[in-house]
């Protein structure tokens, strides 16, 4: 990737379909050459309606999308030169394999010898090599989408768009097709743009995840920062499973602050926006972040006690479920191998790493 020659670029881009709300709030928004890009947030997030507008089937209502420095914003879907995959396929039914994935080549009217060859390559490259002649009703759910892939791919596109694609898949399908297509990208070494509501798909495959809520981009960054390092309440509680707590700053100390828990216990936190003594705070921290202490561990700082109510088996972990008084409830992921000697009921001493609790405002 290449931060000085972006690829994409939406230049304070809106959009709202009945003239008043805004579905997409003044968007500012870079596209790598070459990055697996998605776009991760809720229902009505504005995720979707991007995806579109880029594609060409929405047009903003305000603002403008830039490909490699023209401006794209009223060029028609068809000479934008993009590939799509959509959840629901669209592949057409009375066509084989091969038609479907020749069809945008037809289109494009390409000699029939460039056609066979291209197609030849697409199929192998989604692994589909031997069921060209095959129609998609004799197809299982993971093969259509192969072949929608395919067929995007076919024409070699400078961007290739999926929205949802792996919706309809079951879950251990939809893993196996997250890991081949990630594969697939680092390959093809095209740009790759996702939309999806699932944030462990989006942390699985994409170089960055752009977050979106109400219009808005909450945060776009690396997977890693993402998790780690969320920049609001929101973002941490969408990317990731998360564990909050309720209290007031006690005293500001630089980039941290100490914060007492409605429950009474004092902790101290990352304070990440700048929150003064006296605020009410939510604090954040990663289940698998949190430590159960052994009963003879003398260690002092940042302890919460908590009452264990429950002990589920995750099959490569335990997720404990802890009752802290007024407080949320609140959760620990246990590796299988520090699983000894718990009972429910058990009263634990649980510490929160400062580096690792943040407090948001």
């Amino acid at each position: 990737m290449s931060g000085s020659h972006p690829l994409v670029v939406f230049d304070s881009v809106q959009k709202t379909y009945d003239g008043h709300s805004l579905v997409v709030r003044d968007l500012n928004l870079t596209i790598e050459k070459g990055e697996f890009l998605s776009l991760l947030g809720p229902s009505g997030s504005g995720k979707t309606t991007t995806l579109m507008m880029l594609a060409g089937f929405e047009t903003p209502t305000a603002g403008r999308i830039l490909l490699g420095g023209t401006d794209i914003t009223r060029t028609p879907p068809h000479k934008r030169n993009f590939g799509m995959v959509f959840q629901n396929y669209a592949l057409f039914p009375h066509m084989t394999v091969a038609q479907n994935i020749a069809y945008p080549l037809t289109v494009r009217r390409l000699p029939p010898a460039q056609q066979a060859e291209r197609v030849q390559r697409a199929l192998d490259m989604v692994q589909m090599g031997r069921m060209a002649d095959r129609y998609p009703g004799q197809l299982s759910g993971g093969q259509q989408q192969r072949v929608a892939l395919a067929r995007a791919l076919v024409f070699d596109p400078q961007l290739v768009l999926m929205d949802e694609p792996l919706g309809a898949l079951d879950k251990q399908l939809r893993e196996h097709m997250q890991i081949e297509l990630k594969a697939l990208h680092r390959q093809l070494g095209i740009t790759f743009v996702y939309v999806t509501h699932d944030q462990s798909e989006a942390l699985t495959m994409s170089d960055r995840v752009a977050v979106f809520n109400g219009g808005v981009i909450q945060q776009i960054d690396r997977v890693d920062r993402l998790y780690e390092a969320p920049v609001n309440r929101f973002v941490a509680g969408f990317v990731g499973d998360n564990t909050t707590l309720d209290g007031t700053v006690e005293r500001a100390e630089g980039e941290q602050c100490v914060v007492r828990l409605d429950s009474g216990e004092s902790l101290r936190g990352v304070n990440i926006n700048g929150a003064e003594a006296g605020a009410r705070v939510q604090c954040s921290v990663r289940p698998e972040r949190v430590h159960v202490l052994a009963p003879n561990d003398t260690c002092a700082d940042n302890i919460i006690r908590a009452e264990l109510v429950d002990i589920i088996y995750f099959g490569d972990h335990l997720r404990l479920r802890c009752r802290v008084p007024g407080q949320p409830e609140l959760c620990v992921k246990l590796p299988l191998r520090e699983q000894g000697g718990l009972c429910l009921g058990q009263l634990l001493r649980l510490r929160v790493p400062p580096e690792y609790l943040r407090v948001y405002r």
